[in-house]
Order: C-alpha cells, then structure tokens, then sequence
C-alpha cells in the first residue's frame, strides 16, 4: 500500500542529540531506549471508515517526534504502520451507508495520508494493509497452530492466550481487569465454544455478504484475519523479532499490544515481540474521549476546510504531554495560533548564541520521554528573550563558524525536531 510523501528534514549540527527514555508500560517505568543498528518502530494504523480526528493526530504526531528524535541521533530508522482495510466496524459503516467496503477503505485511507502530510508527519517506510497482509497471516496462523495455540470454534480459529506464559505483562492487567474491557474493545468473552473468555480470534471463517479470502490451506478454509493476527505478522515481516517500539494509543494496550505480541512469541518459542510497549493518551471532546462510535470526532480534514493551517494544529497537539489524557478545546487552536505567530516574529531577530542554547534545551526535553511541552516552553522563553532584546536595542545577525545564522539554525531545529516550519 502507499504511503504519503515525507517533509525534507533539516541536518542539525552541533552534536547529536542525546539517547531517548520513554515510558514503558510493560514495565511501568521510563527506559532508556538505545537501539542496536537501525531503530525499529511499528505503529498501529487506523481502520479507515472515517476521517482523520484529532485523538489520531495526537498519537501519529507522538511517534513522529521519536522518529525524529532518533533520526537526529545518528540512527537510521525502519518504520512500519498498518491499516486495517477490512475489520467489522468497516464492514459495518459500509452496510449503514450502502457504500462499497473497499471504495469507503480507500478513501478514507487516502484522506488520512492527506492529513498526515499535512501535518508533516513523516511516512513509515512500509504501510502495510490488512488485505494484502493475509498471506503473512496464514503463514503466522499456521506456525501458531504448529505450538497447539489455534483451536476451532464452528469454523472460526481462535488463539489461546495462555498459549504465552507471559500473557499480561504487555498491558500489566490482572484478568479481572482485562475481562472489564474486553468486550468493548472487539472482544467476544461470552462466545460459547471457547476455551477461555479471552482467547482471542485469529480467523473469522467466510460469512454470506462479507468479503473472504482463500488461505491456501484446507486447515484454515476461507476466511479472513482477526485483527490482532495482522499486527504480529506485519511486524514480524517487516521488522523482525524484538524490535524496539511497539506504539500506539494507549487503548491498544489491552488486548490489541497483549494478543500481538502473545502470537508472534509463541510462533517465535518464547523471544521477546519489542523491547519497549509506548502508548499515547487518549483526547477527550465535550467531556467524553474523542471516538468514532460516539461521534464527538474534531476532524483534521474538517479544520482544514475551514482554513486552519495545519502546523497550528500540530503546534496544538505539542502542547501536551503525548502520554497524557486531555481535552480539545477551541481555545487551544487559538493559542497555538497565536504561539505560532509569535515564533514566526522572534525568528527575524534571534542571536546565534541564543538559538545555540535553544537547541540544546529542545532536544533535552525531547529525549526525555518525549516532553513536548517543555519543549514548547523552551521556545516560547526563547521568544520572549529575542522580544525583550529587541526592546533594549539588542539585536540578531550573528553567526556560528560556518556561516549559519541564528534564524537559520531556529527554523532548521524546529523543522527537524517539532515538524514546525517557520
């Protein structure tokens, strides 16, 4: 599947920028994630029956500021995102509005990628959809029945969770816990047949009026993929095992982190899916998380029709922590316009020395569990320095060793390391 066209990213000098701690929530605690030759990171995509909304742009400009940042460390990065182009909810909103399933996939696909360039979100290197993933999740579907994990249920495969003797330690969740969110996060916990309530379908077997496939295999018949299943054999093709950074939403924890990585360690005999579980928090609108299924969606599409430039909804979102919960809020487009306004003065008249010490505040805050805020902050100070300088004469116009100008070196760190063009 195509990807979206990547923004030229600036080449910082002045060092490199320092190693990245993240917050782990396998672990509970923040890491320090240093990767062994190319930095491998997969993000989990979205399930194109509908735009692009805010609480997606969150997480995609999240992981966007750790490719970044290990591109700014010296690191070559791989970076690997799926889209779910056929799932039940597709299916569903398809029937609702009598639309073809594949033509509603692709175009919101194709809005997404829109959305995200406009963003200066930079594309994975591989964009992998659910459908022309089904060969690789057979091939998955048939190690795991290999171990005993798959069994059958009236013609669906189903994983056995138990299967992986360190079941729970992606999401940290006792069972009890995790039974209370199953059933509205896709989970089937009372589907009679079962081995146990959150085993999890691997294969939903072909159904009059749904879209099939062929497996190849008669153990398997016509069918299609369960959700999880593509996750863990897209990553597995694509990046290997125990890659560094599985990402995503933070209601991806449960159970969507915790099956994929119980299928590919069981199909890999116990060796570790990622090394680091990393999870955005969720935005909130009128009071309720920003979802589909409530419809209390701020579209990204929508804002930009309306003529907002999308670096001031980028410049939104970095005011807050990636982990963090929190609520949109006009108000903070405004500000970010505002914000926005005022870098774009300051840059005019920065000192060398200044954009000098800047540039080591950004990426300070950046390497710390990606801490955009104080990020945001550091430029914000910086602002107010260049204005304050200004109204006491002071002014810009001196250079480093090479010729670079303060201005120069401003716009080329807040392209490289905020995705914001000045």
């Amino acid at each position: 599947m195509r990807a979206w066209t990547s923004p030229e990213l600036p080449r910082l000098g002045h060092g490199v920028a320092e190693p990245v701690r993240l917050h782990d929530t396998s672990t509970g605690g923040v890491v320090p994630v240093e990767p062994s030759g190319p930095a491998r990171m997969y993000v989990c995509g979205i399930t194109p029956y509908d735009a692009t909304h805010i609480g997606h742009a969150a997480t995609y400009v999240a992981f966007d500021l750790l490719n970044r940042a290990w591109r700014d460390a010296g690191h070559e990065v791989r970076y690997v995102q799926n889209v779910t182009d056929v799932d039940d909810p597709l299916l569903e909103r398809a029937t609702a509005t009598g639309e073809d399933w594949a033509a509603l996939a692709e175009r919101e696909t194709e809005l997404f990628r829109s959305d995200m360039a406009a963003l200066r979100v930079l594309a994975p290197d591989h964009y992998i959809g659910a459908v022309e993933s089904i060969p690789l999740d057979v091939e998955l579907i048939q190690r795991l029945q290999a171990q005993g994990a798959v069994y059958e249920v009236d013609g669906d495969l189903y994983y056995d969770v138990h299967a992986d003797p360190a079941f729970g330690q992606v999401s940290r969740l006792d069972e009890a816990g995790m039974l209370s969110v199953f059933p509205s996060r896709g989970g089937d916990p009372d589907r009679p047949g079962k081995k146990h309530p959150l085993d999890c379908l691997v294969w939903r077997g072909e159904r009059p009026g749904e879209p099939s496939w062929d497996s190849g295999d008669p153990a398997i018949g016509r069918g299609r993929p369960g959700w999880h299943v593509e996750c863990s054999a897209i990553a597995l093709r694509y990046l290997g095992d125990t890659f560094d950074v599985q990402g995503g939403g933070s209601d991806l924890a449960f159970p969507h982190h915790e099956m994929s990585a119980g299928h590919a360690q069981v199909a890999l005999d116990g060796r570790p899916f990622a090394r680091t579980y990393v999870h955005a928090g969720m935005v909130g609108y009128d009071g309720e998380k920003m979802s589909k299924s409530r419809g209390n969606l701020v579209l990204v599409s929508r804002l930009r029709e309306a003529g907002v430039d999308p670096l001031v909804i980028r410049l939104a979102i970095l005011a807050h922590h990636y982990r963090s919960d929190w609520e949109w809020t006009d108000e903070d487009l405004a500000a970010a316009g505002t914000r926005l306004d005022t870098w774009r003065t300051a840059v005019r008249a920065t000192s060398y020395d200044a954009a000098v010490t800047l540039l080591g505040e950004v990426r300070a805050a950046l390497a710390d569990d990606l801490d955009a805020p104080t990020a945001v902050a550091a430029v914000d100070a910086w602002a107010a320095g260049v204005a304050a300088s200004a109204g006491t004469g002071g002014s810009g116009g001196s250079q480093g060793s090479s010729g670079e100008s303060g201005p120069d070196l401003v716009r080329a760190l807040l392209d490289a390391r905020l995705g914001i063009t000045l």
